[in-house]
């Protein structure tokens, strides 16, 4: 399975994340982590690792656009990629999330596709909306964000920064679960397993990641890595797994 880049952008994916490499760039808005394009030329099936970010996607397939609406993924699962197709997607920073699509209907892989006003357009709150792209992507945001289909909670973020708060545990808690779908506890173990991947990626090794990434041993790394990426430290090493790797963007040290 091969993606080709989108002319005259610049890659800036992590190298060998998978046979599906994405270009990138940073959006003008807040709540917007990055903004993202890749397409295919041949299909496949792939390995969709966890993520704690909400994210919405275009797609064009044999000529027909679809605009999907995807929450956070609590654990690797299997995917498919069809051939021949172009995706394009806004991957929303932690804490800004859809109001009218309760979290826990569009998380682990129940995407929402919305449905068709025309060829290029869908509906969204009664209202036609026309196909963004990657180029008027934060255009589209703002407009989401104007009408209050997109809101955004700045507690997510500063909790998971460790900026202090005045807020009770239960209240943080209460907000995370609104904003996310997740906990802290869990946004933190997908977190801390997207950037153990990057590090084995570079070329750490296996002991190295154990202490840097803060886990109690190799068979805790073993079991996080398989749960939410479907790998074991030894695969991603040695690339031996036969199903590609969903793409990973840079992840920071947390």
């Amino acid at each position: 399975m091969v993606l080709s880049v989108k002319p005259g952008v610049d890659p800036h994916a992590e190298p060998d994340d998978i046979t599906l490499p994405v270009v990138e760039r940073r959006s003008d808005s807040p709540l917007v982590e990055r903004i993202w394009y890749s397409q295919s030329s041949d299909g496949g099936s792939f390995t969709s690792s966890a993520s704690s970010h909400w994210e919405m996607v275009v797609t064009k397939y044999q000529g027909r656009l679809t605009l999907t609406v995807r929450g956070p993924e609590t654990r690797a699962t299997p995917a498919f990629c069809p051939p021949d197709a172009e995706f394009f997607g806004i991957t929303f920073k932690s804490g800004a999330f859809m109001p009218d699509f309760p979290v826990n209907t569009v998380m682990d892989r129940h995407d929402l596709n919305l449905p068709l006003a025309s060829s290029q357009s869908f509906w969204l709150k009664s209202s036609a909306w026309q196909f963004p792209d990657y180029e008027n992507a934060d255009s589209f945001v703002r407009r989401l964000v104007r009408e209050g289909l997109l809101v955004y909670d700045p507690l997510i973020d500063a909790t998971l920064r460790d900026q202090p708060h005045a807020l009770s545990r239960r209240t943080v808690q209460r907000r995370f679960l609104q904003a996310t779908g997740l906990t802290y506890t869990t946004i933190y173990q997908i977190q801390r397993a997207r950037w153990a991947t990057l590090l084995l990626k570079q070329g750490r090794s296996i002991l190295d990641v154990v202490v840097t990434a803060g886990y109690s041993d190799q068979s805790h790394l073993t079991r996080a890595l398989k749960h939410l990426m479907g790998r074991t430290p030894a695969q991603i090493v040695n690339r031996s797994a036969t199903v590609p790797l969903s793409f990973l963007f840079k992840t920071l040290p947390f």
